[in-house]
């Protein structure tokens, strides 16, 4: 392993339990788009460029500008944002969940052929990608596209309309 992965693993590994652990919202978001942007460099590191563009265009991007906003959306005081009682049985919960996906995910990934050939050579190019995914999927993709963008207008509509119908607030 390189000292460069190494370092771009360390950072994305940190990155991420640092947006788990953190007691503000905000920081967890800028904390979770260092780690995707980690992703994303693993993704170059692997020769996946078309991926890492993805990574960074969609997740880096868009999917970090919607969880900022919908947290600025619906910002409580800390007076209401006390954890519930329950909040450590669900925490124990999250974490046993977890630790079930990355059971699986470790046994896919060491059954897998990929494991056992060593090859990180791509089956196709980014070239044969791109010619897929705007020739015979295109109308795939453009559907994805209109119904994330129904689903992010929907869920500004839902925060926009909890913010207002909260009790205790006047008009």
């Amino acid at each position: 392993m390189s000292a460069a992965l190494a370092i771009v693993a360390l950072a994305t590994l940190g990155s991420a339990a640092a947006a788990m652990l953190g007691r503000s919202l905000l920081r967890s978001i800028f904390m979770l788009a260092v780690s995707w942007a980690g992703v994303a460099a693993f993704y170059m590191w692997a020769g996946a460029q078309f991926v890492a563009f993805a990574q960074v265009l969609i997740y880096l991007g868009a999917i970090s500008m919607v969880a900022l906003f919908a947290v600025l959306l619906t910002r409580q005081s800390r007076d209401e944002a006390s954890p519930p009682p329950a909040a450590l049985r669900r925490a124990i919960l999250a974490v046993v969940a977890a630790a079930g996906v990355a059971a699986v995910l470790l046994w896919a990934v060491a059954h897998s052929p990929l494991a056992v050939s060593g090859s990180l050579a791509p089956a196709t190019s980014v070239r044969q990608l791109g010619f897929d995914l705007m020739g015979r999927h295109a109308a795939a993709l453009l559907v994805v596209g209109v119904l994330l963008t129904i689903a992010l207008l929907g869920a500004v509509v839902l925060a926009a309309d909890g913010a207002q119908e909260r009790p205790g607030d006047e008009p």
